[in-house]
């Protein structure tokens, strides 16, 4: 049975009711229909901490999904498992499509940022500081990107490029 029939909690009933509501008022083909259903299994595969099964859900919305917004969503989703796996290089792919197809996604660049801030830690405990610093500097070009989109958000990478001196570059 399909995880958007199974109705395991009052949220995800109450967003599949709405999502049903706006699927049978906002024209939409079959196709479309079938592609919103995966992603949104996805969705509570994904808030349960099911990642294998919200991976399968959102390739599966990606065979079906045409639009270059909604695919930017699922790839971004999928971003998110890869990054909670530790598998930061498959994220970053995952986000950089999803901002191919719509660029004004800032909650991918503070990610990408994220994961570069973190490689450049890891480079400070490992004795490079010279790679360190090449990973704080492109974390910092992804946080001024994200904060330009998203300007009242990323206060702590805010202030952290205002402390690195970063902020002007």
């Amino acid at each position: 049975m399909p995880r958007s029939q199974r109705n395991d909690n009052s949220i995800d009933r109450t967003f599949t009711i709405l999502a049903d509501i706006l699927l049978q008022i906002i024209p939409t083909t079959d196709r479309e229909r079938e592609a919103f259903t995966y992603y949104r299994d996805g969705m509570s595969a994904q808030s349960e901490g099911e990642y294998a099964e919200a991976l399968q859900n959102y390739y599966k919305a990606m065979r079906l999904e045409i639009d270059p917004y909604d695919r930017s969503y699922i790839l971004y989703n999928i971003g998110l498992i890869h990054t909670s796996n530790g598998e930061h290089t498959k994220a970053l792919e995952y986000y950089f499509q999803a901002l191919e197809r719509n660029p004004f996604l800032p909650q991918a660049l503070n990610n990408m940022a994220v994961i570069c801030h973190y490689r450049g830690e890891q480079a400070i405990e490992q004795g490079e500081p010279e790679d360190s610093e090449a990973w704080f500097d492109q974390a910092a070009e992804y946080w001024k990107q994200a904060i330009s989109l998203s300007p009242s958000n990323y206060i702590k990478a805010q202030n952290w490029l205002k402390i690195t001196r970063r902020s002007k570059e």
